[in-house]
Parts: structure tokens; sequence; C-alpha cells
């Protein structure tokens, strides 16, 4: 049973302990101070004794309502017979049997209701029969009605009213979950339709792209003069390559069937990287301080890729043609540092969308990084750093770190 179940009976049950001690205190009262003019026999007591049993009956379980009812009624009818010529009250408990019919059409179904109603009803008119000199048949009619089918109506108007909201809860609980079903199955549509899109407009292109460049490279490979032609044209080659195998993930990705892991680079592939970068004319350097940790999977995976876009960044807008790479393993942490040149005189605008930078941070934000760059004191220089945390086990495991960007 959850916390709040226990709360919610807890709290019935304090209720219900309530209603049970004022009743009784109520049928009490009214017992002693409307027969102040004969003295209490043994009968008294004997009958008060049964307004007692019944009206702490109202603490019991909402399905014992019919037995209490019943017992009321018993009640009433059993006082009624002895003490014939009193009238402690119209009913010796009749707050009792008010609760009692309001309990009996809250709480049971239709036909235990019905039964319950019709027992109260019997012991009312029974009781006011019984009573030396009231057979008035509009008094017992009157007090049919309104201690018996009232408080019944009431109880069974409030637990329709009670099924009610809470079917307008669930409903509206099933439309909220519907919407959340209904949204994600769109934007399963829109990712497989980008997918089917990216595939259409850039992977067709690419591919003619990795053809053409390797036809042209024989060719120039075959000429005497062709050998830097070659060079870039192999550079041109690989990258196409290169790209079609990052499309062809973040493809997967998009039609929700991610590749394996082992297929994304890690800083294992550096060379790789820096292989190709440096057939478009960077020389970049790698160094690493420390001793390397085995890194978990999706960490690898973004440095890899900040590296990646570190150097892409020094191409497109250093001058010069270095770039120097640094690792620095520390006990708790991954620094990743890269310096490139940069033209004299150069600045980052403010309005500068700087998409290489954004992506830079959303990876390193991704395992609590940070991200610091700018460059040096004499402007020659643009230095680019990231800071991964490794003492952070909650944030280490992160697939979303795979997914391609």
């Amino acid at each position: 049973m959850s916390i709040r179940a226990r709360d919610v009976n807890g709290s019935l049950t304090r209720q219900s302990l309530l209603v049970a001690a004022t009743t009784l205190a109520v049928d009490s009262l009214g017992f002693f101070l409307s027969d102040a003019s004969h003295p209490l026999t043994a009968w008294h007591w004997i009958v008060f004794a049964g307004v007692v049993v019944v009206d702490a009956g109202l603490a019991t379980a909402p399905r014992l309502s019919g037995v209490v009812a019943v017992a009321q009624a018993v009640v009433a009818l059993a006082g009624a017979a002895l003490l014939p010529g009193h009238e402690p009250l119209l009913q010796l408990n009749s707050a009792g049997m008010l609760v009692s019919a309001y309990r009996a059409g809250a709480w049971l179904d239709l036909a235990p209701a019905l039964a319950s109603l019709a027992c109260l009803a019997a012991g009312i008119a029974g009781g006011q029969i019984l009573r030396a000199g009231d057979h008035r048949s509009g008094g017992t009619l009157l007090g049919v009605l309104g201690n018996a089918l009232l408080p019944w109506l009431v109880g069974r108007y409030t637990t329709a009213r009670r099924a009610y909201i809470a079917d307008l809860e669930q409903r509206a609980e099933r439309e909220r979950l519907e919407a959340r079903q209904a949204m994600a199955e769109a934007i399963a549509q829109e990712r497989s339709s980008m997918a089917r899109d990216l595939h259409d407009v850039i992977s067709h292109h690419v591919s003619a792209i990795g053809v053409h460049a390797g036809v042209a490279r024989l060719r120039a490979a075959a000429t005497p003069d062709g050998v830097d032609l070659a060079d870039s044209l192999t550079a041109v080659e690989t990258s196409s390559r290169a790209a079609m195998a990052d499309l062809r993930r973040l493809l997967d990705f998009l039609h929700g069937a991610p590749g394996e892991e082992d297929s994304q680079p890690g800083l294992d592939n550096l060379t790789e990287l820096l292989d190709t970068v440096r057939a478009v004319g960077l020389k970049a350097r790698v160094t690493v301080h420390g001793i390397p940790p085995r890194l978990p999977e999706s960490l690898d995976i973004a440095a890899y890729r900040v590296v990646q876009e570190m150097l892409t960044n020094a191409l497109r807008h250093g001058a010069g043609d270095t770039a120097d790479v640094e690792l620095r393993y520390g006990p708790s942490t991954l620094t990743v540092t890269t310096t490139n040149p940069v033209p004299a005189g150069t600045r980052a605008r403010p309005d500068s969308p700087q998409r290489g930078l954004q992506g830079i941070r959303s990876r390193a934000a991704m395992f609590a990084g940070s991200v610091a760059h700018g460059p040096a004191p004499d402007g020659s220089t643009w230095t680019t750093t990231v800071t991964f945390p490794l003492d952070r086990p909650d944030l280490l495991d992160r697939p979303d770190s795979l997914e391609p960007s």
C-alpha cells in the first residue's frame, strides 16, 4: 500500500470516529434531556446501551453500513416497545438514523442500499406507531421522508458525484496520455521524414563526390605531374567517405535504430582524424599528458567530437597551417585544449552565431563540463579549452551523448 493510500485511509478512519462520537453525543443529550419528568428505570439504561452500541457502529468500515442501518432500526423499535408512554425523543437514536441512512446510500450498492432504506423506514414508522398516542399517518410519513429517505438520497447523490468526478479525471488522464503518445508518434514520423530528406538531398551528392574523386585520383596517379593532385583528391575521397559514415549514423538515429556503439569514433581514432585534416593542409599535432584511463563510451565519443569540432574551427577560421591539440588527464578531470594561429586583428563578433563553439558547449554540458575560449593577449593565437569531470558517475553513462550533432 502506498503512502498516499495509507494517508487517505487514516483520514477516513479519523473522520468516521469523529462522526460516531458526535452522533453518540447528540443522541445521549436528547435521550436524557427530553424525559426529565420520568425517573430512569432499568429499561432506560438497556435502551441507552443499545443506542451507544449502534452509534459506535458508525465508526466501522463502510461495507458494514447495511448492518449498522438494520441495528439502528432495531434499537428504534425496541426503544418504542420497552418504553411505552415515555417520549424521550421522536426517535431515540434520531441522529444515528440520519447518519446510517446517509452511509447506506453513499457506500452500498443499489440492492443492499434499498434494503437498508426499507429497514430504516420500518424502524422509524414502527417506532412512532408503537409509541403511545402517536398514530398520525402524516407524522409517520414525515419521519420516514425526513429521517430516512432524504439522507439516503443525499448519500446516493454524493456517490454519483464522486464517481462522475473520478470519471472526468480518468478521462482527462487518458486524453493527456493519448496526446503525449500522439506527440511522440508525430515526432517519430517527423524524424523519419527528416531521415528520408537527408538521404535524398545529401547522401546521393556526397556519394557522387566520393565516386568522382576516386576516378579523378586514379587518372591523376597515372600522369607524371599528378601526385599533388592525387593527394588532394585522396583527401576529398576520404572526407566524403567519413561524411557518409557519419550521415548513416545520423540516419539510423533519426529512424530510431541507432547503430552499434563501437561504430562511433573515440579518442583512439584521433590518428585517422589527424590524417584527414593533414591531408587538407592543416598540420595538427597531439600531445598527451598523464595516463589515459578507460573512459566510458559516451564520454570517449563526446571528447572525440569536441576535438573534431576544434580542428574544424581551426581550418575555417585559423590563419596558418598548424593546430596543437593537448589532452591532459588529471586525477578527476580530462582537459582538451586546442591552439591555432588567427589572422591579426581578428575578433569574435557578438552577433556571430559561433555554431562550432555552441556544439562544443552543448557536448560539454552533457557531462557537466566547462568551456573556455578566446584569443591570446597578443591576438596571435586562439585557444579553446574543454574540461570534463571524471568523478561524476551519474553523468558518465549518457546515452544521449551518442546522438549525432
